[in-house]
């Protein structure tokens, strides 16, 4: 199988050489700056994957990525977005409000499980759970039950 030649440019090639030296790096990248590396220096994929114990697509995608998208690209994790908040800050606020409200009859504050039955009873809060509950109220400071 013929590999296609890789040469890094000078100030990518100082990169590398910075990231493989430092150990402020996820292993992962440290990995795939030592393929570059030995891509640039013309080592054969076989002996990357042996010394390095990965398998030829990392090699493949490194390679890839670096010429798609230079360094940056081929070394470092893309940010993920994340799961979406179901809640935002109105929600959160409603949830805060109802917590420092007067607590139900016969009792002297709320727990969280009455907050979370208090909350579902409110318009669009109706699958919030005791854990959210808690959650929105540890951001805060504020402690409502208290005298």
């Amino acid at each position: 199988m013929r590999q296609t030649e890789l040469h890094l440019t000078d100030e990518d090639r100082a990169a590398v050489d910075e990231i493989r030296r430092k150990g402020r790096h996820h292993a992962r990248e440290v990995n795939r700056a030592h393929v570059l590396h030995s891509l640039d220096r013309g080592v054969p994929e076989a002996q990357i994957m042996a010394v390095l114990g990965l398998g030829r697509t990392a090699v493949w995608r490194t390679r890839l990525a670096y010429l798609q998208g230079g360094i940056d690209l081929a070394v470092f994790d893309l940010a993920r977005p994340g799961r979406p908040r179901q809640y935002g800050t109105d929600d959160e606020a409603r949830v805060m409000a109802l917590a420092c409200s007067a607590p139900p009859a016969g009792q002297k504050r709320w727990t969280l499980a009455q907050l979370e039955c208090a909350a579902r009873q409110e318009p669009g809060l109706g699958r919030m759970g005791r854990e959210t509950v808690r959650r929105i109220l540890r951001k805060t400071t504020a402690n409502p039950g208290a005298d």
